[in-house]
């Protein structure tokens, strides 16, 4: 795969993840009891209470011996979602619980992929509550496409 393709490949991913996000995972939210900021990904608006931006990352990760064989390149993209103290908690959950149920949903994002597939949620709270220091949520979705 030369670098032109792989960097195509990086941005068609982003890509794909942010319609997910802008998409599917904003309608999943509105249906939720109570009001969760929707996600917004034009400016940054990160830790607001009327949208959030999330922060994307993409990174190649180790492949594995069966990926080697059937010619598949694996990706790690990590979401990133910081939400003011007030009701910070629950809505890290919902934003979790969004992108998962849409990538269960459309597991090959929108056909760019062959898979996607939620490893990982990790939840951090203030280190001090009442300060208003903001809650977390990392997510990590294993990406693999065919090269």
């Amino acid at each position: 795969m030369s670098d032109n393709q792989a960097l195509y490949t990086e941005e068609a991913i982003i890509g794909a993840v942010k319609r997910l996000l802008a998409g599917r995972v904003n309608e999943l939210l509105g249906e939720v009891e109570f009001l969760i900021p929707p996600i917004e990904l034009t400016h940054k608006s990160n830790g607001g209470y009327y949208a959030v931006t999330p922060e994307l990352g993409i990174s190649t990760c180790e492949r594995s011996e069966k990926d080697r064989i059937v010619l598949l390149d694996a990706y790690k993209v990590t979401i990133i979602f910081t939400c003011p103290e007030l009701n910070g908690e629950r809505n890290c959950y919902a934003y979790a619980a969004s992108v998962d149920r849409a990538l269960r949903e459309d597991p090959t994002l929108g056909g760019v992929a062959d898979y996607a597939l939620l490893i990982k949620k990790d939840y951090r709270g203030p280190k001090h509550p009442g300060t208003g220091e903001p809650w977390e949520t990392e997510l990590k979705i294993h990406v693999l496409v065919d090269f």
